[in-house]
């Protein structure tokens, strides 16, 4: 039996630089009345190998995205800002939540809304200090290495999606989604390198 490991993935949030407004009318108002903050884009995708060198195949990734609007729905589907070394959501820790996700191609995207805990003011803080973030999946699984590849296999559990500094991918970047507002959010590749570093030695 394979070993399942703790696996992280990185993705740009709003592709090419350009973000529509997939705010809902009420969002819309939240944000008008009561300077709510929500990020939208690309959370996750499949078929396609990232930046960690990983191909999730898109039947797998398509069951955990559909289990994980089940949390989406129920207003459960909250992350973590930076990642921690396991597998459970700490609440004392949560910034955001996922207000919800869909399919375009292989690409799934998601809207995030970030809350008014403690870690959720820290990031509002660092958006608006314009330091940059971006967004990580996390979940549990085992890989096969295939052709040069690393296939996660059927095991694969989604968990959450976190906000991290720094995406693995060159120029990701968050959007925030605002009323007629949209303000790009430039990472740094240092932590990557870091980051890639860490799950190595691990």
């Amino acid at each position: 039996m394979k070993k399942q490991q703790l696996l992280r993935e990185f993705f740009k949030l709003c592709p090419d630089g350009v973000c529509e407004d997939v705010l809902t009318e009420g969002e819309k108002k939240l944000v008008r009345e009561n300077g709510a903050l929500f990020l939208s884009g690309i959370i996750q995708v499949a078929e396609t190998l990232n930046g960690n060198g990983r191909v999730y195949p898109k039947a797998i990734l398509q069951r955990e995205v559909t289990s994980y609007m089940n949390a989406v729905k129920e207003g459960r589907a909250v992350g973590e800002l930076d990642h921690p070394d396991d597998s459970v959501v700490n609440l004392r820790n949560v910034s955001h939540k996922v207000s919800d996700c869909w399919w375009d191609g292989n690409n799934v995207l998601g809207k995030i809304q970030v809350l008014g805990t403690p870690a959720g003011q820290t990031l509002r803080a660092l958006i608006e200090g314009g330091v940059g973030v971006g967004i990580s999946s996390r979940g549990l699984g085992s890989v096969t290495e295939s052709q040069g590849r690393t296939l996660v296999e059927d095991d694969y559990q989604l968990i959450c999606f976190d906000i991290v500094q720094e995406p693995s991918s060159p120029g990701a970047f968050l959007f925030q989604e605002g009323w007629k507002t949209m303000k790009p959010i430039v990472e740094n590749k240092k932590r990557r390198i870091n980051t890639l570093l860490d799950e190595i030695l691990r």
